[in-house]
């Protein structure tokens, strides 16, 4: 478990201290001095009696009581230096050294020495393979910038130190400060998650940071990370995160439109619209939604955009509208009219508020107050204030800063000048704001995290539901796709509506059937997954002999074993998806049915059990939402009902994860009425 030692140790020791500071040992030293460790500082290095002014001890056996010891060494003399040191009482442990797991089997073998080693006495590790940590009062780092921490400043935990430090060189000319940064490297003992539970479970909320950064490579504990993301965001906490490896490049031929589409990025996806995570994709992206998250907490959707550079403005109107953000045009108003007569001619003030290129301190005062306390329909500003070189804007700068420090309202500053007026960009910053260069990459993010849905409420309870038959007809089942009869008896239980149809195999068994279900009818083929692919459906049927004649097209269509003779539904076509992925349980997916599901991907993804408020949200956030509210004269869909199955079916796959992938394709909706048309279900029982 991680400890205190390891974040604020009275003692630390660098074993394998060097006096050439171009040495991982020699640098982390060389920081450690430079910033001014306040605790005891000691150094092993048996080649030498002083190591940068440090008495060195000979070897980790003589050493005095230590808290926090830190390895640079190679691989091989880790273990034993790791159990002699644990033996004498050190509770943590950060090594930086390479040559384990990333390298070789017998890498990975002293990995697992050491942790045993480390487990067995109750302390913690970071690393191995890591540059190390920024602590509030220590920099057990090999790296540079070492930034100045501050208790405003974030938490940093990232999966690849190089990455560290990249996003920290992005981060520090933005202004963004801070608190902490964790290199976990290979998390041989501990990863991303078990930092961040530590953060969870220590967070004081007059203390500690309330942003946290993510860079992730690897989740191997989706619950934990779910669990602590949720609890902090709920202590007023906010999160983003890279998750980086999205891709699947030569990944496996898909079986069904769900295992085309479900991927562990879709599962990562999930995850963070469940926790209320920011995902971000990029370095600049996420140091961007840090300093967001450092300004007030947007509430509402419409920005005033002051600016004195016509071009930036149209460019992050277009960002933020293209966001679903709104630039409403200012109402008339006294005050509106009162603001245009303290500004120079030619000024605009409907939105963009334009001030032009000699727009000064005063004039910049005096819109910001108009948006602050006038401007009821202005949720936050973004201030776009460069310079053309024409005269000093330091005086801009100063009152900008106080009105981010005393407005209500969000102030968004967006400074590109930094050649032109640098020193009064870097003034600003060191007055504790942050500043965005670029007002496109600002409207992007700023979109992205007024869109990031709050934690999800807890999973609804199963009902309705017969629990115990969908086990049996589970436990029944053979591996593989499951046939219509399966399907029909699992739906039945879930309370699903799905439409009758009926399996023949020869022609008499076709017209009976049509005798039974009435025109007009629908023929499909059994046997291949994919119908429509090899031409195996037939919609629209309405005579006895286009039945003969269909059943035997489609029963000499390749792989067909039988067809499928079902009622003719009409509606709005959606689709809904489950597929399982280990360690995150059943990602669930919805969307536009039909052809539509390959042909535009346009799916949204949960994880389940899903809430009702998680559910409408992930229908919601379809791209062509807009026709489910009915389009051209159609019906609306029910989307309380649609929200429903997505529920029903999501709480009990927590029953069922011998269902690999589920597809309901379609899923036709008449107004209030949607049935299940086509599905697939694939079980796989555990051996």
């Amino acid at each position: 478990m991680i400890n205190d030692q390891l974040f604020y140790p009275n003692s630390i020791v660098v074993v394998g201290a060097s006096n050439n500071t171009e040495k991982p040992g020699g640098k982390l030293l060389k920081n450690l001095l430079d910033t001014n460790y306040q605790g005891k500082l000691m150094v092993v290095n048996p080649r030498t009696s002083n190591v940068q002014g440090i008495e060195s001890f000979e070897s980790v056996g003589k050493l005095p009581a230590v808290d926090l010891a830190i390895l640079a060494i190679p691989a091989e003399l880790c273990v034993d230096a790791i159990s002699i040191l644990a033996n004498n009482g050190v509770k943590a442990f950060i090594v930086i050294s390479a040559g384990f797991s990333e390298e070789s089997d017998e890498g990975a073998l002293l990995e697992k020495q050491m942790v045993a080693i480390v487990d067995k006495h109750n302390a913690c590790l970071i690393g191995p393979n890591c540059i190390g940590v920024l602590a509030p009062i220590h920099a057990s780092v090999f790296t540079t910038p070492i930034p100045g921490l501050s208790k405003k400043g974030v938490d940093f935990i990232s999966g690849s130190g190089a990455t560290a430090v990249f996003i920290m060189e992005s981060a520090i000319p933005k202004g963004l400060q801070f608190h902490s940064v964790i290199s976990v490297g290979n998390s041989s003992q501990h990863g991303i998650e078990d930092v961040l539970a530590y953060l969870d479970e220590t967070f004081d909320p007059k203390e500690s940071s309330k942003i946290k950064l993510l860079y992730i490579e690897n989740i191997s504990n989706p619950d934990k990370l779910l669990r602590h993301a949720k609890s902090l965001i709920s202590k007023g906490c906010r999160i983003a995160a890279i998750k980086a490896g999205s891709s699947e490049a030569g990944s496996r031929a898909a079986s069904s439109h769900t295992g085309a589409m479900a991927s562990s990025d879709l599962a990562v996806e999930a995850l963070f619209r469940k926790a209320g995570i920011v995902r971000c994709y990029g370095r600049e992206e996420l140091t961007t939604v840090a300093c967001i998250f450092s300004s007030e907490k947007i509430t509402g959707k419409n920005i005033a955009i002051i600016t004195h550079a016509g071009g930036p403005a149209v460019m992050l109107t277009d960002a933020l509208e293209a966001g679903g953000l709104k630039i409403p045009k200012l109402k008339e108003s006294q005050a509106k009219e009162n603001l245009k007569q303290l500004l120079f001619s030619g000024s605009s003030v409907e939105n963009p508020i334009d001030f032009l290129a000699t727009g000064n301190a005063q004039q910049l005062e005096s819109i910001i107050d108009a948006c602050e306390n006038d401007f009821d329909e202005i949720d936050a500003m973004a201030v776009i204030y460069g310079s053309p070189g024409l005269f000093p804007v330091r005086e801009v700068y100063k009152t900008l800063d106080n009105k981010m420090k005393t407005c209500k309202k969000p102030i968004y500053p967006i400074l590109p000048s930094v050649v032109n007026v640098k020193e009064d960009v870097a003034y600003f910053i060191s007055s504790g704001n942050v500043s965005f260069p670029d007002e496109v990459l600002l409207g992007k993010a700023l979109t992205k995290v007024y869109h990031t849905p709050c934690p999800s409420s807890e999973s609804e309870p199963l009902s309705s539901c017969d629990v115990e038959k969908i086990k049996k007809i589970i436990d029944k089942a053979l591996n593989g796709y499951q046939p219509p009869k399966v399907i029909h008896e699992l739906f039945e239980a879930l309370g699903i509506l799905m439409a009758k149809e009926i399996v023949v195999e020869n022609e008499e068994q076709a017209i009976d059937a049509t005798m039974k279900l009435g025109f007009p009818l629908v023929m499909k083929v059994v046997g291949p997954i994919h119908k429509s692919d090899v031409k195996g459906v037939s919609l629209n049927i309405n005579s006895g002999e286009t039945v003969k004649k269909e059943f035997n097209r489609i029963m000499n269509i390749e792989g067909a074993t039988a067809v499928i003779i079902a009622e003719m539904h009409k509606g709005t076509e959606l689709f809904i998806g489950a597929k399982y992925e280990a360690t995150f349980g059943h990602v669930m997916l919805c969307g536009l049915g039909g052809i539509f599901v390959e042909a535009l991907k346009d799916v949204t993804s949960g994880l389940a059990p899903l809430s009702m408020q998680e559910a409408v949200s992930m229908i919601q956030n379809i791209k062509a939402y807009k026709i489910l509210e009915g389009y051209r004269g159609t019906k609306p869909v029910n989307e309380k009902e649609f929200a429903n199955i997505l529920v029903r079916l999501s709480a009990f796959l927590r029953y069922a994860t011998e269902i690999k992938e589920l597809d309901i394709n379609p899923l036709l909706a008449d107004g209030d009425k949607i049935v299940a048309v086509d599905a697939r279900i694939r079980i796989e029982h555990s051996s």
